[in-house]
């Protein structure tokens, strides 16, 4: 089959998408995609083809390529749009300078477009062996997959399945003319190590070794899946509604995950925790072992890289951003007949209140008191204990005051010193990764 045709048949699932932008550094990859692009609109029905070059400025050379993919993209015809980046200086540039390539290529896309990007079959090689060689899992091992979500679109890669030797004899055939990324040539990269001294000593023991290594990826990726498929039905069992179902933060119920394999807890929560947070690799797991392993009566906290994970009773609850922080301060709520915003802490409404009072809403600090019916006065921190309360909750559960002495407490009914309903919509969880 042609280089043209497969590259078709690995579009076909996209060919409806609002439009396909093509990631241009200017390089030999980009350049054969975008030219064999246009050829085949040109006999096809395809979406509009529009190219995207992200300049990052981190070499003299690269002034010089903005101009070069203008040129070459006016000779095609493809509309061309420069994004010009800066890159935080990190102890991996490389890292770095991708980061800022990839959130400008998000920040580009349009609903429901297609980002095709050129990396191929040599490309997936290295990878492999690059996160081998880092010690990677199943899902690192699967290297890039052929797409996946990005922005408001998609990133496509259709070239995985076709090796460089083949994209540089199509270059040569079609005279096409490229720019060389100087360092490229720097084997102080671990990439570029591994494509000009590993593969190379590896391909003259095994010739086909670039294309048996990505056909590796391709078994590590169905593994995967079949991992994720299986951490799915697990959480499914844990995510039974709570006494707190409310609250919008994650949660789920201990009991089932602690009846599964080790290795099967950390599946599961590799694949929840993974939609907010980077995950420690398999050897700093000691944090869950000691959350899972506490005694009923304690309240341990595993922290990670973007929140921490809280063990309350027999349900855990993922914490990031402003829920890692008590709310404080003292609102007075002037018209309890409108919701009151409460800073960082969403709304309260309050119904059945009679009488008029001096209304504030305040948060725990200690030694609180309240008069319960049938009960007399009762120290606040015995009721939310009584109660089951999660105690990361305690300190962002709004309290109405009336003339200074307490009267209710946030979606406890129970815990009001009069027949009234304080109602508290708290606010959202952080979107975290996704």
């Amino acid at each position: 089959m042609s280089l043209d045709a497969r590259l078709l048949s690995a579009l076909n699932s996209w060919r409806s998408a609002p439009r396909w932008r093509v990631a241009f550094s200017g390089g030999l990859d980009s350049t054969v995609l975008l030219h064999l692009l246009v050829r085949l609109g040109r006999r096809e029905r395809l979406p509009p083809l529009m190219a995207i070059h992200v300049h990052h400025g981190l070499q003299p050379a690269a002034e010089a390529w903005p101009g070069h993919c203008q040129a070459l993209c006016e000779k095609l015809g493809v509309p061309l749009e420069v994004v010009s980046v800066s890159v935080a200086t990190a102890s991996s540039m490389e890292q770095a300078a991708r980061q800022a390539r990839y959130t400008a290529f998000a920040e580009s896309l349009g609903e429901n477009e297609v980002l095709l990007t050129a990396q191929h079959r040599d490309d997936q090689a290295e990878t492999l062996l690059f996160r081998l060689l880092r010690g990677a899992g199943v899902r690192g091992l699967a290297a890039m997959p052929a797409e996946r979500p990005l922005g408001r679109g998609r990133l496509v890669r259709p070239l995985l399945g076709i090796g460089r030797v083949e994209l540089e004899g199509y270059a040569r055939v079609h005279g096409l003319d490229w720019v060389d990324d100087p360092s490229n040539g720097n084997i102080e990269y671990s990439r570029n190590y591994l494509r000009h001294q590993v593969i190379p000593a590896l391909r003259r023991h095994w010739p086909q070794a670039a294309s048996t290594i990505a056909r590796a990826t391709i078994h590590m990726a169905e593994a995967q899946t079949l991992l994720d498929e299986l951490a799915g039905m697990d959480i499914a069992a844990a995510s039974a509604a709570g006494a707190y179902d409310w609250l919008p933060l994650p949660n789920l119920e201990l009991s089932p995950l602690k009846a599964l394999s080790p290795a099967r807890q950390r599946n599961a929560l590799r694949h929840w925790l993974g939609d907010f947070t980077t995950l420690p690799d398999s050897d700093h797991w000691l944090g869950w072992e000691s959350l899972r392993d506490a005694s009923t009566d304690a309240t341990p906290l595993w922290r990670i890289a973007a929140g921490e994970l809280h063990r309350c009773g027999d349900r855990l609850w993922w914490l990031s951003g402003l829920w890692l922080q008590p709310a404080v301060g003292v609102v007075v709520w002037h018209d309890p007949g409108e919701q009151l915003q409460l800073p960082g802490n969403g709304v309260v409404r309050v119904a059945g209140l009679d009488g008029r009072a001096r209304l504030e809403v305040r948060y725990r600090q200690g030694g609180e008191v309240m008069d319960v019916p049938a009960r007399g006065r009762r120290d606040l921190k015995r009721l939310l204990n009584e109660a089951g309360v999660p105690v990361f909750l305690r300190s962002r559960l709004p309290l109405l005051y009336a003339d200074g002495q307490l009267i209710a407490v946030a979606n406890m009914p129970h815990l009001s010193a009069r027949p009234l309903s304080l109602g508290w919509e708290p606010p959202a969880a952080d979107a975290g990764l996704r």
